[in-house]
């Protein structure tokens, strides 16, 4: 029998529909059909001046938005050879971090949810809240920050922030035991996961996958640490890389829990620096911004995985070409090599231990 999951409504995590052949309650076959959002992003970004690009690039994994900013804004400043103040450096750093775990705790309340578990959500967006409250604060939005600017940061953030910002970091560290304990040792969270979706090293390195989801499987890959950009390169005694070997929905669930701690404890080593650091955040271009001619890549450690920026400029205001390497195209990928000889029950803990956002899928 083809079965027909979705396309889902635009109020779950996208639409996305999968296209299934099912031998009663096994599925035989997988196609996951995507393109419903598509918003053809990468063609906007050709008639927007390097500015106004940034704004577009926010938007396509709508739980990782300073992250999306950040990486245009280092491949545009990489082909201008812009040197950003340390300041704003170590805002960036800090930023991301805090977008990180926004990220994070939102696939850890969602996911439970999606298998049945409805408390693990009010916890995770307690915490989501107290992180929002700190970078509403400094940027002045929720979910589209557009903090980042071509050459820094938009301004300094508000007198007293960092200290809040501290307070904000210690509060979620606290209370994310909250969550744990009715989530690590849960029976029924673990009969769900446990030994479910099995992604090899193998099929994930073939794949492309990255990020928590390959880590889970045995990958040891993390740019911050691999090929560090931003202030990385400073935090090589706070950053852990955390790896699992098991590859199963379980694993990929613990990754991402281990890893909230690991940006904690890098938010307050970017605080406990911002302090010692003081001057501009940003630096003062030109009406116009053209980037010279040529080509460049650069490619981040984003919440969901590796994303990449190949920027192409033939010395005008706009780019020539902007590609967009987004980690959850990967991830979704390898669901047509996971899901086959799975149960119909499963599926959803499959795909939901996956983590992506279908908007970054479409682009």
């Amino acid at each position: 029998m083809v079965l027909n999951i979705g396309p889902q409504h635009p109020s779950t995590h996208g639409v996305l529909r999968l296209r299934l052949v099912v031998d009663g309650e096994r599925v035989v076959e997988a196609e996951p059909i995507i393109g419903y959002m598509h918003r053809g992003a990468e063609k906007l970004f050709e008639v927007r001046d390097y500015r106004q690009i940034l704004m577009l690039a926010n938007r396509h994994d709508w739980l990782s938005g300073f992250s999306n900013e950040l990486g245009v804004a280092l491949a545009v400043e990489r082909m201008m050879g812009i040197e950003v103040p340390e300041r704003a450096t170590w805002l960036r750093t800090l930023l991301a971090e805090l977008n990180r775990v926004l990220n994070h705790l939102m696939f850890l309340g969602s996911y439970p949810l999606e298998i049945g578990a409805i408390t693990p959500m009010f916890y995770a967006f307690r915490e989501r809240e107290t992180l929002q409250a700190v970078m509403e604060e400094a940027s002045g939005g929720r979910m589209h920050y557009m903090f980042n600017r071509i050459g820094g940061v938009k301004e300094e953030v508000p007198a007293g922030w960092t200290a809040r910002a501290r307070q904000a970091v210690a509060d979620v560290r606290r209370r994310m035991s909250d969550l744990e304990s009715i989530i690590r040792t849960n029976d029924i969270f673990l009969a769900r996961t446990v030994g479910i979706g099995v992604l090899g090293p193998e099929k994930a390195a073939a794949y492309g996958v990255s990020g928590p989801v390959a880590r889970a499987s045995g990958l040891d890959i993390d740019l911050r640490r691999d090929e560090p950009y931003l202030a990385y390169g400073e935090l090589t005694d706070v950053l852990d890389v955390v790896t699992r070997t098991a590859g199963d929905c379980h694993a990929r669930f613990e990754v991402l829990l281990d890893q909230v701690h690991v940006s904690l404890n890098l938010a307050d080593a970017c605080l406990d620096r911002l302090s010692t650091v003081s001057g501009p955040v940003n630096v003062r271009l030109p009406k116009v911004v053209r980037a010279p001619e040529g080509h460049t890549y650069a490619w981040t450690e984003n919440p969901l995985g590796i994303n990449g920026y190949y920027l192409v400029s033939r010395g005008e205001k706009t780019p020539w070409r902007l590609k967009l390497r987004t980690a959850s195209y990967a991830n979704v990928q390898a669901l047509a090599t996971l899901l086959p000889g799975t149960l119909l029950p499963d599926l959803v803990a499959i795909l939901g231990s996956m983590f992506f956002v279908v908007g970054d899928v479409d682009k």
